[in-house]
């Protein structure tokens, strides 16, 4: 049984780590709708506390995610050069729709009343605020000093705030930052001394992060869940490619409905094992 969760957890992890390098995709979203995303949360916030557990699970679900990258991002980068580009964007707003039932059910809402709105909108104008941060502010700078390797951890802990919470895409946030070239740059000519503070940042922001949010989705778990919802929606602009026309039209919807009904059904059967 061990062996088969294990497999299950690799798989996952392919899956979510392949999504990451789509731009407006969510690894958070990902993992929320395939049922791992709490074990995630408890495994690094108790990492101390039960570190050969924990251990095991997250270097299971990093290898899968690892895999995932490496296969899924030269096969999705071939596909967004192609005809296919728009019908793989449908399919992925269909997989984030159809895990959204789930997150509605997870919240524990029993009737309609202002929290439906209120907490998703919240959740989505801090996806939103995101933009009208200064572009190349948390970025690695030559002869920044002491300020601005500090300007640098702060980066990195929003950074790492965006890989933990759900609807909130890591590349596209690195986008919005304006620091995604310089990254890029530093990283494919190996000069990794510049990210260091950006590195110590993320770690951090993680650990914090996810403590923070462990702690809120067992006290307040229906505004918590309500809000993640309202990340979700505010980045389904960043996938969405326009209405096309025609033959592609049709299999935009096609697509769009397959990957609707695999994430609702795959979060059905989740829910039922672990009922």
């Amino acid at each position: 049984m061990k062996n088969r969760d294990g497999w299950i957890t690799l798989l996952k992890g392919m899956w979510i780590g392949g999504t990451m390098t789509v731009p407006g995709v969510s690894g958070g979203s990902m993992a929320m709708i395939t049922g791992i995303y709490d074990r995630l949360i408890t495994s690094v916030s108790s990492f101390f506390r039960r570190p050969k557990e924990c251990t095991i699970f997250l270097l299971q679900f990093l290898a899968g995610a690892a895999v995932g990258m490496v296969l899924f991002a030269r096969l999705i980068s071939t596909l967004f050069t192609t005809a296919a580009d728009i019908p793989v964007r449908f399919f992925f707003l269909g997989a984030v729709a159809g895990g959204v039932p789930m997150i509605y059910k997870e919240s524990g809402l029993k009737r309609l009343d202002y929290k439906v709105v209120l907490y998703p909108v919240i959740g989505i104008l801090l996806v939103v605020g995101l933009a009208f941060l200064p572009a190349g502010l948390f970025g690695p700078q030559d002869g920044g000093g002491i300020a601005g390797a500090l300007m640098q951890i702060v980066g990195g802990v929003i950074i790492a705030i965006g890989l933990v919470l759900p609807g909130i895409s890591v590349s596209q946030m690195l986008y919005m930052l304006g620091i995604y070239e310089g990254i890029m740059s530093n990283i494919s000519s190996l000069n990794i001394v510049p990210l260091i503070p950006l590195g110590i940042g993320v770690v951090g922001g993680i650990f914090l992060t996810t403590r923070v949010l462990e702690n809120l989705m067992k006290r307040h778990p229906q505004s918590t869940y309500l809000i993640i919802l309202g990340f979700m929606f505010g980045s389904l602009p960043e996938l969405f490619p326009g209405i096309p026309g025609g033959i592609t039209l049709v299999f935009s919807i096609a697509t769009a409905l397959l990957g609707f009904f695999a994430i609702y059904f795959m979060s059905l059967k989740e829910s039922g094992l672990q009922a």
